[in-house]
């Protein structure tokens, strides 16, 4: 297995010793607590488990400013369901690079969509959410997110 691979998963899959983990480093960086010590105490994990997962888990929207998220959205075959997607985004302030709908099939249909999330993107967490309520949509997956490249000129 390679140690270097990265994963995607949602918070509800994530052990909670993980969760901890990042809520201990959220409270040193707040200077909620000024001590590593502190930090455990206070979240319910040992220094060790602190000190072996602190450099492996990071929240998925942290620096994401400047990224390209591709989602892969499963909805229904219903008129409306797109436009509200679209709306939603743009309510948000993410730029849409790319949108692919397959022709749907049973009254379903796939979407994949590419989005830029600059300085001006409101809450992404809160662009995700908003998007996998609404209604007709099944599933959404985020299939990746990198560095976005541009080049002036």
């Amino acid at each position: 297995m390679d140690r270097n691979t990265y994963y995607l998963i949602k918070e509800k899959a994530v052990p909670e010793v993980l969760l901890k983990v990042i809520e201990a480093r959220k409270l040193l960086e707040s200077e909620q607590v000024l001590t590593i010590n502190d930090a455990v105490e206070r979240v319910g994990i040992s220094r060790s488990s602190y000190y072996k997962y602190k450099d492996d888990i990071h929240p998925f929207y942290e620096n994401v400013r400047g990224k390209t998220i591709t989602f892969l959205l499963q909805m229904t075959d219903e008129s409306g369901v797109l436009s509200r997607v679209l709306q939603k985004i743009a309510q948000c302030r993410a730029n849409i690079l790319t949108i692919h709908q397959s022709i749907p099939v049973n009254g379903t249909a796939m979407l994949t969509l590419s989005i830029e999330v600059s300085d001006d993107t409101e809450s992404v967490a809160e662009m995700i959410g908003g998007v996998e309520a609404l209604e007709g949509i099944q599933y959404m997956k985020i299939l990746s997110r990198e560095e976005s490249i541009r080049q002036s000129g």
